[in-house]
């Protein structure tokens, strides 16, 4: 199991957990916790007994988006691992969800500040909670910076582009309830359960056949922006195949039988 200084990585039954963990600086990016972030997507996806990924953050905050000092040219922490990004110059943008989709479903679940780029990779992930208290928010703005992690394309297309742009242009901060109505969010939780919540949706998505869960998630993906009629070709080439499985007739067995399936991924 790997895992950086900066990024935790642990197993909760099916689920892999991926804690970002630099809460001294609200767990800005850096250099060893976007390398661990990497490394943790490619675990899952390789590995098949993870059925599902939970992303939070160490002490009580998400995400404070990118460590400003090192974008000012004072450095990042990890020297070690340039070599990592000199060999792959996309590493950063596939950590942060941008160039790189889990075949797993990601929950996130957050607690305080998710903001900048900790909102930018909020908007990779497929099912997001947060406790009460979290804030969300683009801020580059202000900065007189451009979020440059995709959310210029993908936030307009999570919700309606009039939040959408009211978010991108004003960089205000908004509150996990306002988050929630407008659809950034799933679920608000109490403050400090949020990795709970996450973890009991988790084990919910791992009690189902798990063929089915990646085919489906990659069709809500594939098909997205295309015609209704190309979309559903799209879906029916990539469900029918999943009838075939081992995984299928043990459900309908299951389900038969009064008992819960026992899925081996065939």
């Amino acid at each position: 199991m790997g895992g950086t200084e900066h990024l935790t990585v642990r197993r909760e039954g099916a689920t892999l957990v991926l804690t970002l963990n630099r809460p001294e600086a609200k767990n800005a990016l850096s250099l060893p916790m976007l390398v661990g972030l990497y490394d943790g997507w490619l675990e899952a996806d390789e590995d098949d007994t993870v059925r599902s990924i939970v992303l939070t953050g160490a002490g009580g905050t998400f995400c404070a988006g990118m460590d400003l000092k090192a974008l000012a040219g004072a450095g990042m922490d990890g020297e070690q691992y340039r070599e990592r990004l000199k060999a792959d110059p996309d590493l950063h943008w596939k950590a942060m969800l941008r160039h790189h989709r889990p075949r797993k479903p990601v929950i996130a679940a957050v607690e305080g500040y998710c903001v900048a780029g900790g909102t930018e990779i909020l908007q990779g992930t497929d099912i997001r909670v947060a406790g009460e208290s979290a804030t969300f928010g683009l801020f580059e703005v202000r900065r007189g910076l451009f979020p440059i992690g995709g959310s210029t394309v993908r936030l307009q297309r999570q919700i309606p582009r009039t939040h959408a742009l009211e978010m991108l242009l004003t960089g205000r901060a908004y509150p996990a309830r306002e988050a929630a109505g407008i659809g950034l969010i799933g679920h608000v939780v109490p403050d400090g359960t949020a990795l709970e919540k996450a973890l009991a949706i988790a084990g919910q998505i791992n009690a189902c056949g798990p063929l089915a869960v990646e085919a489906v998630k990659a069709s809500v993906y594939e098909t997205a922006e295309m015609a209704e009629s190309e979309g559903l070709a799209a879906e029916l080439k990539r469900g029918w195949p999943v009838f075939d499985t081992a995984d299928a007739k043990e459900g309908s067995r299951a389900f038969a039988e009064k008992r819960s399936p026992v899925y081996r991924r065939e």
